[in-house]
């Protein structure tokens, strides 16, 4: 993308989220989310329902690791989702390596709000 070019609103969105996340502010990113979204829990499995289901996910998750996710590239896809290439860093509490890999994170937004996402591998 040139600099001429103009980022869409979900992309704007998107990279805030990620900035937030990494900074730990997660009330800002919850207030991103759709009272209702649905969200994966990529670390015990399944999927969580809500924004006060995903604040105790991450509750959870924080004291135990640490995940760092930067976004690298963003893609429309045809259905209107948005498809964030991710590089995920996790460590243990103690700073042990865990996880350092690339993820695809697809986003649905609507009304300027995350209403779903998905992992893939």
């Amino acid at each position: 993308m040139n600099a001429t070019e103009a980022v869409s609103p979900k992309v704007e969105l998107l990279r805030r989220i990620y900035t937030d996340f990494n900074r730990r502010e997660i009330e800002s990113v919850l207030a991103a989310m759709h009272p209702e979204v649905d969200w994966p829990n990529g670390w015990e499995g399944g999927r969580v329902q809500g924004r006060d289901a995903v604040r105790e996910y991450w509750k959870r998750q924080f004291a135990v690791i640490t995940p760092r996710v930067e976004a690298q590239g963003f893609a429309e896809e045809p259905d209107g989702r948005i498809a964030v290439r991710v590089h995920q860093v996790v460590h243990d509490m103690s700073g042990k390596l865990v996880v350092d890999q690339i993820v695809e994170h697809v986003y649905e937004i609507r009304d300027g709000l995350i209403r779903a996402m998905e992992i893939r591998s």
